[in-house]
């Protein structure tokens, strides 16, 4: 089987590099935004959207001193590499077919400080010297970067971006893997919480790490002292680089502890339960309006908060394709009611749990932790999932229609 992966590394470009990576990242930036207002023009006007192919012949012009819609000459567009800026009508053309099938929004205009990056995706123009920690990129030349591990496999592309004043380099591999054997053969489930991060079925917990509320107080006072500066000011920027400096760490570390957890329990066991919780919904403001004002605000901002600084969507995504690299599953299941079902009697009540870590079944008498009952009945429906695709809801099994992959798992 074949294995895509990335190896993020930081670079330690010269002066003169770093200057080069912000034109080119400031020219692939340019020609998205200009492809996008091309193309609004255009359904303006009632005419059909450009492809690829259009939009590469609009390149050609505009680096040969065409006029892009902006009304500015764009030849300074010839002094960056070609197929990074092909790659960015790329990224504009998936992210129209995104939006057309309802997977994303429409597109936006990128703005300058902002996700700054460009992708080189022909792998003949670029050279990997691992030994001497260093790689060679089109019209950029030679760079050293920070050489932490290996790079296995076939390099694919490579992506060069910028984040808080420090330039990255991530390079995508693709190798061949045996067929992964599943040295362990235990089925869990997890419920995802605040308190504890993640209860597993069977008694064993994560406690959460809470990277954000760490830094809460050292972040909010940065942030006023950066309010305070003229802004766009050399102060001003300086205190926008300290502030940026800390949401880093923040993510730095919650990255961490999420691929160590994820790490460990794809490691222990085969297949993994877990709860198909929907973030965005769970996290959104209940602010309201100035006619229909929310209530609870403050309460439900902190738990907005909290539920964010958990990670629990990053959790997942690393969760499932370590499982599929050691040969177990992923199995999603619906969370509705399972902190309010008994594992014993199946008796599903609101009363079951009346405070917010401790279950009482009203109905047969039995106690335990709350998150852990909801682990159980989370492990109980991944085993119906996976058997026939049915799940239990108050004491009655609802039938739901088996996915590809409950098939196969399941065979």
């Amino acid at each position: 089987m074949q294995r895509h992966q990335a190896f993020k590394y930081e670079l330690i470009p010269t002066g003169d590099q770093q200057r080069q990576m912000r034109r080119f990242a400031g020219s692939c930036r340019f020609v998205y935004n200009q492809a996008l207002a091309l193309q609004k023009e255009r359904y303006e006007r009632g005419e059909k959207r450009l492809g690829y192919a259009g939009l590469c012949k609009e390149l050609t012009a505009w680096r040969n001193g065409a006029m892009p819609p902006s009304g500015r000459t764009a030849a300074w567009l010839a002094d960056a590499p070609v197929h990074p800026l092909q790659q960015t009508l790329k990224d504009l053309e998936r992210a129209y077919a995104n939006f057309f099938a309802k997977h994303a929004d429409f597109p936006r205009f990128k703005k300058k400080g902002q996700r700054d990056s460009f992708r080189y995706p022909d792998p003949k123009q670029i050279k990997l010297d691992q030994a001497n920690s260093r790689i060679f990129l089109p019209k950029l030349g030679w760079l050293r970067y920070r050489n932490s591990r290996e790079v296995l496999g076939t390099v694919k592309n490579v992506t060069v971006s910028l984040n808080a004043g420090k330039w990255f380099v991530s390079i995508q591999t693709e190798r061949d893997v045996t067929e992964p054997k599943r040295p362990a053969t235990s089925m869990v489930g997890i419920d995802m919480g605040i308190i504890r991060f993640a209860t597993l079925s069977d008694g064993r917990f994560i406690e959460p790490l809470n990277s954000f509320k760490k830094h809460q107080q050292r972040l909010a006072r940065y942030q006023r002292a950066m309010s305070r500066k003229q802004k766009f000011s050399s102060n001003w920027k300086k205190a926008r680089a300290r502030v940026q400096r800390i949401h880093t760490r923040i993510g730095a570390t919650r990255r961490d502890f999420l691929h160590k957890a994820s790490t460990q329990i794809s490691q222990n066991h085969a297949i993994v339960c877990l709860e198909d919780l929907q973030v965005r919904n769970m996290s959104q403001s209940a602010a309201g309006t100035t006619e229909k004002p929310g209530r609870n605000v403050r309460a439900k901002s902190g738990l907005n908060k909290s539920i964010l600084d958990q990670g629990w969507f990053e959790f997942r995504r690393p969760l499932d394709y370590k499982l599929a690299w050691r040969g177990g599953w992923l199995v999603a299941v619906p969370p509705q009611y399972t902190s309010r079902t008994c594992p014993c009697c199946g008796h599903v009540s609101a009363d079951n749990r009346k405070t917010q870590a401790q279950f009482a079944c009203v109905e047969c008498g039995f106690k335990d932790n709350a998150d852990l009952v909801g682990a159980i009945n989370i492990l109980e429906r991944g085993h119906r999932l996976l058997a026939c695709g049915e799940w239990a809801q108050s004491g009655r099994s609802v039938k739901q229609e088996p996915t590809e992959a409950t098939q196969a798992q399941a065979a």
